[in-house]
């Protein structure tokens, strides 16, 4: 479940970053990047590497 958690952080990420210099799509990749930066969070608060 971590590596998961982790795993689509990233994604959220890439997602966010492609579409933030790609095109514009309103609040939609802000919402992903939102959601990223919270599942890195908690996987910090865990006690685990965000990397």
């Amino acid at each position: 479940m971590n590596n998961l958690l982790y795993t689509v952080a990233v994604i959220f990420i890439i997602i966010w970053a492609i579409g933030f210099l790609g095109y514009n799509s309103g609040g939609l990749i802000h919402i992903l990047l939102v959601i990223a930066i919270i599942a890195i969070i908690i996987r910090v608060i865990r006690g685990q590497s965000p990397v």
